[in-house]
């Protein structure tokens, strides 16, 4: 969740105004919270009080109605709404919102289901689902595994999206809001980075939705990576209170879990 939340407000400067530049500024003076963090706040704050995800989604989001680069619109159309439901999205808005449910969820098999359950109430398309599954398959077998190595996000781009998954990314700067075109870019990214902070540069650097790119990166390198504190720190100034009280609440039952493996 850190990394999301990192790799969002590191790319919202550069959402609508790309850069290709590896040595970009990191938290840029136009940078905030998108609504990445904000769908990524409400998946968490749903699991840690039993909350259901839908109810959880509108209810942030409508706390929030107006964030940096603003909502797509069915999906706002979506939150606002009496009567919501799936609109059949293929949107990436699956995939960077996944991540506490790697965390929060001890097996695979029960990471995959509520991975689908975050994405089916807007996400219902097939490639939209599968997004989301992919992103927290790769997150999980990477915080679980002995050995740290990219080839988990390899083998994941594989199993998913099959032997062209890393053959046939879309151009540098190409803007791109679907999950299949945005996760295995992802994944690719994850994949080659050195470090937390090599993967946010390499993900921002690479132009089209970046904030969502950072987003989803971010959110795969921190299962490989120390998340370095100077970031950290830099990337939770942003949130306000609330926010901050279900990332803290969260970073507790992560760390618990995480002591007990």
């Amino acid at each position: 969740m850190t990394g999301t939340i990192i790799g969002d407000i590191a790319g919202s400067d550069y959402e609508f105004n790309n850069t290709f530049r590896y040595d970009f500024e990191m938290f840029a003076p136009g940078s905030d919270f998108t609504d990445d963090t904000i769908c990524t706040v409400a998946v968490a704050d749903a699991i840690l009080n039993g909350h259901d995800y839908q109810d959880s989604m509108r209810r942030w989001c409508r706390k929030y109605p107006h964030p940096k680069g603003e909502y797509g619109g069915y999906f706002f159309n979506w939150v606002m709404r009496p009567d919501p439901y799936p609109y059949n999205s293929f949107g990436n808005g699956s995939a960077m919102r996944v991540a506490p449910v790697a965390w929060l969820f001890d097996t695979e098999e029960k990471v995959r289901t509520e991975a689908e359950k975050t994405a089916a109430i807007t996400h219902n398309h097939p490639e939209g689902i599968k997004g989301a599954v992919a992103i927290a398959v790769a997150i999980f077998r990477m915080r679980t595994a002995s050995n740290k190595s990219s080839k988990i996000f390899e083998d994941v781009a594989l199993e998913f999206y099959g032997e062209d998954a890393f053959r046939d990314l879309p151009e540098k700067g190409f803007f791109d809001v679907t999950c299949q075109g945005c996760v295995p870019v992802s994944l690719y990214i994850a994949s080659i980075s050195k470090n937390f902070e090599d993967a946010i540069r390499l993900a921002v650097a690479y132009g089209g939705d970046s904030d969502t790119v950072g987003a989803i990166v971010g959110s795969l390198a921190e299962a490989q990576y120390p998340v370095p504190d100077d970031m950290r720190r830099r990337a939770l100034s942003y949130l306000p209170g609330e926010m901050l009280e279900v990332y803290n609440r969260f970073e507790e039952e992560r760390l618990c879990r995480t002591s007990q493996r």
